[in-house]
């Protein structure tokens, strides 16, 4: 099969997209399928066998490390030399809906991934009259598609009920050999704590993700500066837009910020900790919250879209109500279950280990073979329709 990939986001960028999509590269090599990408300049002309034509772009004003990115003559000349079989345009914005357009005129068969709520980030990011237009925009442009993948069945169920046709789960896997407990590291954790006056029985606290704010972080933060920090430590790992204001915010409580990790890091930093708080209610899966789980950490969240198909509340982490509530009582009782968690041993090593074994239950094999396997049912359909 020939596999032409339009998006609008790659490496070296790290979010749960760009990892995704490297993945889904690494599997059709595997597969013995052919790949060309075309996206933003990444500064690599071949990924996993796949070809990578770049271009270049401008930030979005809602969403600065998401760009508009502008179609090459190149990218048509490419696409109608390589023949596809198929096209998948990834989280279409601008680049994406030409390329539609594209494959429209060379009469190539296309799906489509939504892997971000960019309606709900034009509201973070401060252009709450964007919302509908965006949401307009992206049925429009996916509705275009014999199909619409997408992460979770919570983003499945709000797609359908917004309009959305053909909408297809594509869910997630995770590297069990290396997101592991086997992986805790003791000297880390000391490292960590350095800093504390004491550091005998406390608990680290992990944040894996993008800095920013519709990562919902005023809720964590705001959550811990309440806290008995002489019972816990916060271990902040990625960066981003709100990175120098977090810090700021929380200069006078014990927080340790990392920036990136990857690989065989990552997965220490994971395993390490003792309980993952991910405040987020913008996912629309939550690769970081499987992580974790799998590294054995019980995960306090917001009963959310995405974030609640992973965690069972009561049974593998904590879930506070998505319930509109003032920003002052919805911190409050955030910190309330993380300190539930801080205090009783039993029930957080109990959760970490029911964490643990729903997330082997996820297979980055079984994902991608899914997505193949509807690839492969859109090009069969459009034979038939050839054929008849």
């Amino acid at each position: 099969m020939r596999v032409a990939i339009i998006t609008e986001n790659f490496l070296p960028k790290l979010d749960g997209v760009t990892r995704t999509l490297a993945r889904l590269l690494e599997h059709l090599q595997a597969s013995g399928h052919q790949v060309l990408l075309l996206g933003p300049e990444s500064g690599m002309q071949q990924y996993a066998g796949a070809e990578i034509i770049g271009t270049a772009g401008l930030p979005l004003p809602f969403y600065p490390e998401l760009k508009f990115n502008f179609f090459r003559p190149l990218f048509l000349r490419r696409l109608s030399e390589f023949r596809p079989d198929i096209l998948h345009i990834v989280d279409p914005v601008v680049l994406g809906t030409t390329g539609l357009a594209a494959a429209r005129l060379l009469n190539i068969p296309i799906v489509s991934s939504y892997h971000t709520n960019l309606a709900e980030y034009c509201d973070y990011f401060g252009f709450p009259f964007l919302v509908k237009p965006m949401w307009a925009y992206n049925r429009f442009i996916h509705n275009q598609c014999a199909l619409t993948f997408c992460p979770s069945i919570s983003t499945q169920k709000a797609l359908t009920t917004r309009g959305f046709t053909q909408v297809r789960l594509w869910s997630r896997g995770v590297d069990t050999q290396l997101f592991q407990p086997a992986k805790r590291n003791e000297q880390l954790r000391q490292n960590w704590l350095q800093s504390s006056e004491t550091s005998v029985g406390k608990k680290i606290l992990l944040y894996v993700g993008r800095v920013s704010w519709e990562k919902n972080l005023r809720l964590l933060v705001d959550a811990y500066k309440h806290m008995d920090h002489q019972t816990c430590h916060l271990v902040i790992v990625g960066h981003g837009p709100a990175y120098a204001e977090v810090q700021h915010d929380l200069k006078d409580v014990p927080v340790t910020f990392t920036g990136y990790l990857r690989g065989d890091a990552l997965a220490q930093a994971y395993a390490s900790a003792d309980i993952f708080v991910f405040p987020s209610q913008s996912e629309t899966f939550g690769q970081v919250v499987l992580e974790a789980m799998a590294s054995g950490l019980p995960v306090v969240g917001i009963q959310s879209e995405g974030v609640g198909d992973l965690v069972q509340d009561g049974v593998s982490g904590l879930l506070l109500s998505n319930d509109e509530h003032e920003r002052a009582s919805q911190a409050e009782a955030y910190h309330l279950l993380i300190q539930q968690l801080v205090q009783h041993d039993d029930q957080r090593l109990n959760m970490g280990d029911a964490a643990c074994a729903h997330a082997t239950t996820y297979s980055w094999h079984e994902a991608m073979a899914s997505l193949v396997s509807g690839y492969e049912e859109v090009i069969q359909s459009g034979q038939s329709l050839l054929a008849a």
